[in-house]
């Protein structure tokens, strides 16, 4: 079950460190204040995340990964092309992000077990819903 855990944290932990890669990305693109800090907010959040994942993983025995892998190849070269539409579209794209994130958690927590899904459960997924809300807020309030 360990193994089975650690594998399936070390997946949502590709998943947040892409998220940091992106939010950092896409701040750098936004010049409006009001935006911009929210974004903030929630790369904070994300950064959180990441660092709670790797203690969880190294708790368990396990080595957390160190990068994002191709997701997050993916998730810069999708913000990349956001940024060069501007601000409505970079947001955009990082709401995608946090759909994706949340489906992530929501259909992959069933395979941990015992406190890691106690910790998926209890921290992880509510912590990516608020996320994923504060996104899906944003971007009703640019359109």
């Amino acid at each position: 079950m360990a193994n089975t855990d650690v594998e399936t944290l070390n997946s949502f932990l590709r998943g947040e460190i892409s998220a940091v890669e992106t939010y950092r990305q896409a701040i750098g693109h936004v010049s409006e204040g009001r935006i911009r800090s929210q974004l903030e907010d929630c790369l904070h959040d994300h950064e959180h995340r990441v660092e709670a994942l790797r203690e969880r993983v190294e708790k368990l025995g396990g080595t957390p990964v160190g990068s994002s892998g191709i997701w997050g190849t993916f998730a810069k070269l999708v913000q990349g092309g956001a940024d060069l539409l501007g601000e409505k579209m970079a947001i955009q794209a990082l709401e995608e992000g946090e759909d994706h994130g949340l489906a992530d958690y929501q259909r992959d927590m069933e395979k941990t077990h015992g406190e890691a899904r106690r910790f998926v459960r209890m921290e992880l997924l509510p912590a990516q819903k608020r996320t994923h809300e504060r996104m899906s807020r944003l971007k009703q309030t640019l359109h």
